[in-house]
């Protein structure tokens, strides 16, 4: 009954160098997390280029104060949920706390999300020791999205949720940073509460594409945490959110407003950035 719920008029498959054909044209990607089957599916029929799993499910869906308590089993979990809802979108998986502090802790969690959960790319925080990390996944034919600016994961050391490169020294190491991350193997960089003028200068001086929460229109692509999109998150909702629920009749309605808006550029609009 679930698999007859799905829309027969199917996308074709998108890739990795599809996401980089999307930035040399000069269009935008749009990528929202799911965390169920079902919210996939929504997002898939709605034409959103990719699905990530993010570890963000351990505040949204689980109820914890960070995103710190999230395991590799329930990525794993989460991420076999999200690929029974998708069948053209590309599927990203969070690689959650701890579970890439070494190359080879990496590659065998890696592998699980990839093998066991059917995510085409796998996402982590940070630079430094992470480089090393990439080059690894890298080699072994695995698709790394790194993330930078606001690293959640780093919750603790950066003092709370704040907004990242704001002086020259930490914009000039954020610079450093990005293009760190392609040069190992990267193929696609999240950007987190960036100032807008930063993330459009990393965007233009790197090849991968950049897909921006919180940075700006500038980036190649955007991506939101779905229920912040919709407006259900319990809570303040972030700056650089906004509810698309709000008079659309449903969900679906939503995500499509929100690929829409991504597309043609008017969100995020000034009063989502920094």
């Amino acid at each position: 009954m679930y698999a007859n719920s799905k829309s027969s008029a199917t996308r074709p498959a998108i890739t990795v160098p599809q996401l980089h054909a999307i930035k040399a044209k000069g269009e935008k990607i749009v990528m929202l997390t799911a965390y169920d089957a079902s919210f996939a599916a929504q997002c898939d029929t709605a034409g959103v280029d990719a699905v990530l799993v993010g570890d963000s499910l351990g505040m949204v869906v689980q109820g914890h104060a960070s995103t710190l308590p999230v395991s590799v089993d329930d990525m794993v979990y989460h991420t076999a949920a999200v690929a029974r809802g998708v069948e053209s979108a590309l599927l990203i998986a969070d690689m959650p706390f701890m579970s890439f502090r070494d190359a080879d802790t990496a590659l065998r969690n890696a592998g699980r999300l990839l093998a066991e959960g059917g995510a085409a790319m796998v996402k982590l925080e940070g630079a430094g020791y992470v480089l090393d990390v990439i080059g690894a996944l890298a080699r072994h034919a695995m698709p790394v999205c790194a993330h930078l600016g606001l690293t959640p994961q780093s919750v603790h050391k950066l003092g709370g949720y704040r907004v990242q490169g704001k002086s020259r020294d930490a914009a000039a190491q954020l610079v450093a940073d990005a293009r760190a991350v392609a040069d190992a193997g990267a193929d696609l960089l999240v950007l987190e509460c960036v100032p807008a003028a930063l993330a459009k200068r990393i965007t233009l001086e790197i090849p991968i594409p950049t897909v921006g929460i919180g940075a700006g229109a500038d980036c190649d692509g955007q991506v939101l945490v779905l229920y912040d999109m919709l407006g259900i998150t319990p809570g303040k909702r972030p700056k650089f959110s906004k509810d698309f629920l709000a008079g659309r009749g449903s969900i679906g309605d939503a995500i499509r407003a929100y690929a829409e808006a991504v597309r043609n550029s008017s969100f995020p609009a000034a009063e989502h950035a920094f």
